[in-house]
């Protein structure tokens, strides 16, 4: 090979690396922002636990052929297969039911907005444990922005919600009860340190949720209320294609390639996606109050990761299993 051709060759991989990482980001931001209003679509043909549990199922069982396509190690001990477990119940079972449940309800925007705090419990949660890191001066006005922020965000609903309209507040109650579960699961993953491949480990969280939340949802007699419509049938494709595998994928192959520092940014711009989207597919109407609340917490996440990013460098790795996705 000439030095020519060799140069040619190394310009092509580089622009095609290039390539594939702006395909990549553009697959966590846009994907994984729509999964709000795919979720706000189906919500009203699928009861929350059979949504959420035939979404994880087919994606997981996706997956993981792919994974054995690949010739990825499947099955691990006892010990760790349980610990993946129970991270795909937190994150995909509480977390991501717990949303499902809310969209009956709320509007889409809203519902990624208050999952979008996600980062700063993380944060603050992450301080009180062993080994956990003080935030810096940036940190704490992050954090005093993005709660300010998701007071603000949720005053007009609580206002209904007292009002008389209960099942605004139960879906308020669900949503931050989703995000403690996506948290804990988020830490927990972190902290595990499990020898297993990103994508295998993703495959078995998906399978177990979705094994967990079809049985429960047959045990509860959903079934009864799951209608595949046009709109429901969508609104699962978008889910296990869209969120699940691309999204998904996406963001793993961004973590071999990127600094964490850079793909922790869907963090904020996911929540922005879901809004725009909302008001433009599904007539989603913000008040004024919800869109001063959505600016506090976009300011207040970048704040929150950016301060941890130069604080210490190997404090971003808390984002790695924080997809704000649904």
């Amino acid at each position: 090979m000439t030095a020519t051709q060799f140069n040619s060759s190394t310009r092509k991989a580089s622009s095609a690396s290039k390539t594939t990482i702006v395909l990549a980001f553009a697959s966590v931001y846009f994907f994984w922002g729509s999964t709000y209003t795919a979720i706000r679509i189906g919500a009203p043909d699928m009861p929350a636990l059979l949504l959420a549990g035939t979404r994880f199922l087919i994606a997981g069982a996706i997956l993981l052929a792919w994974c054995r396509l690949r010739g990825l190690r499947l099955f691990w001990p006892t010990k760790t297969m349980l610990l993946l477990s129970l991270i795909g119940l937190l994150l995909l079972g509480g977390g991501n039911v717990g949303l499902v449940y809310a969209e009956e309800t709320v509007p889409s925007g809203l519902a990624s907005l208050v999952l979008a705090v996600i980062p700063l419990y993380v944060a603050l949660i992450e301080m009180f444990l062993p080994g956990g890191e003080p935030l810096p001066a940036r940190g704490w006005l992050g954090m005093a922005l993005g709660f300010l922020g998701l007071a603000v965000l949720l005053w007009p609903s609580l206002r209904i919600g007292i009002a008389g309209n209960s099942a605004v507040l139960w879906a308020l109650a669900a949503l931050l009860a989703g995000a403690l579960s996506w948290t804990i699961g988020s830490i927990l993953s972190r902290r595990a340190h499990l020898p297993v491949n990103s994508f295998v480990a993703a495959a078995w969280q998906m399978l177990a949720a979705g094994i967990f939340n079809t049985a429960a949802g047959t045990v509860l007699g959903q079934w009864t209320h799951f209608h595949l419509t046009g709109s429901a049938v969508g609104s699962l494709a978008w889910l296990i294609t869209g969120g699940s595998l691309l999204g998904y994928t996406g963001f793993i192959y961004l973590i071999g390639h990127v600094p964490v520092a850079k793909v922790s940014s869907y963090a904020y711009v996911n929540p922005v996606v879901a809004v725009l989207l909302g008001i433009v597919l599904l007539h989603e109407r913000p008040a004024r109050a919800e869109f001063a609340g959505m600016a506090g917490i976009v300011v207040a996440v970048f704040l929150l990761t950016t301060a941890q990013v130069k604080a210490r460098p190997q404090l971003a790795d808390k984002l790695e299993e924080i997809p704000a996705e649904s």
